[in-house]
């Protein structure tokens, strides 16, 4: 409830009360005569389609190999071998010429150039209804948030800050190859997200940025985006993430209702979440398609203003040892049962 809006009631006579239940009597008749029409292309209905099984032990390998790589910050060894291998298993599961490696440069903090890719895979080409499922790639160059003071200018694993997210699309990659989707799907992994320095957002969402300023396909227009962001840790919830509520809240509501109805709701949390700045703010901003994020972080307090992110963010900790096949299972399942019987 809002205090201000309780407040201001009260300072209304016993006088006014009519004229003012007459007035919202009017306003809810406009409303419902003249309100605009839900978006179809955010309509959901269960269409009784045979959904195929998600293999969380696939995307965790998935995710593996991704950090055997080592850190993929730009510039890095790790970065340019997860390029390649990344670009080679959607050309497996995509086939070679439906896979479009988007090349693009960035100056650093100290003046230098960095090479970066958006890797871009297209399921069912032929259709032109689509949808779009985003991840970023890279990792951080920097743990500044690591216990050891020694260690906080040293890149970092990645293994759900970008790996995880990764993980779920490859594995999803695999199924559309082998059960071709009943929409097209566009999966969408962005390099450059997490290069900037702390408070210094115009450094970060490089590869979204660019992907949305230089879109490959003119006029491309899919129905909605779903963003993967540290969703495999063991002890993840993702709560209604704050932009994807205020830019795509049909598709919220949906996603969150198929959680709920698979029994992921200790997961998947029917609470509002922070606002987060991340790829699908730059996507909802500059070019207007309804994207969500799934991400994992705690619902906030209230008066709570920064993001409560879990205690591994930004540090050597996020490794491996923190990926849970069980959070990789609930996302994929949930994506699936989207995908492939939701959407009309």
């Amino acid at each position: 409830m809002d205090n201000r809006t309780t407040y201001s009631s009260m300072l209304f006579s016993a006088s006014t009360l009519p004229w003012l239940l007459t007035l919202s009597l009017i306003m809810m008749l406009l409303s419902a005569c003249g309100g605009e029409e839900p978006d179809p292309r955010l309509s959901f209905t269960e269409r009784d389609r045979d959904v195929p099984a998600f293999d969380a032990d696939s995307a965790y390998q998935f995710t593996a190999a991704q950090v055997a790589f080592g850190p993929r910050n730009p510039g890095s060894q790790g970065h340019h071998l997860t390029r390649d291998y990344l670009a080679e298993k959607l050309g497996e599961y995509a086939g070679r010429q439906a896979v479009y490696v988007q090349p693009f440069t960035h100056t650093g903090y100290a003046g230098e150039t960095y090479d970066m890719s958006n890797i871009i895979a297209a399921f069912r080409p032929d259709l032109g209804d689509r949808i779009m499922l985003l991840a970023h790639w890279d990792t951080r160059p920097r743990a500044e948030r690591d216990p050891d003071p020694a260690r906080r200018n040293e890149p970092i694993p990645g293994a759900d800050d970008g790996g995880s997210g990764v993980g779920v699309l490859l594995e999803l990659a695999r199924i559309f190859r082998d059960h071709p989707p009943p929409i097209g799907v566009d999966i969408l992994l962005f390099d450059g997200e997490d290069y900037g320095r702390e408070g210094d957002l115009e450094y970060y969402f490089l590869g979204s940025r660019y992907w949305s300023n230089n879109p490959p396909v003119p006029g491309y227009r899919p129905r909605f985006g779903i963003l993967l962001d540290m969703v495999g840790a063991g002890d993840a919830v993702f709560p209604r993430e704050g932009f994807s509520m205020q830019y795509a809240p049909r598709l919220v509501d949906e996603v969150w209702r198929i959680a709920r109805e698979m029994g992921h709701d200790d997961l998947f949390l029917d609470e509002k979440g922070s606002s987060i700045a991340d790829d699908h703010w730059i996507i909802n901003r500059k070019t207007g398609i309804p994207t969500i994020n799934i991400i994992h972080h705690k619902p906030p307090r209230p008066f709570q203003t920064d993001v409560s992110f879990p205690e591994y963010w930004h540090t050597h900790a996020d490794d491996m040892d923190i990926i849970a096949t069980e959070t990789l299972q609930a996302v994929g399942d949930v994506l699936l049962e989207l995908i492939y019987n939701r959407i009309r």
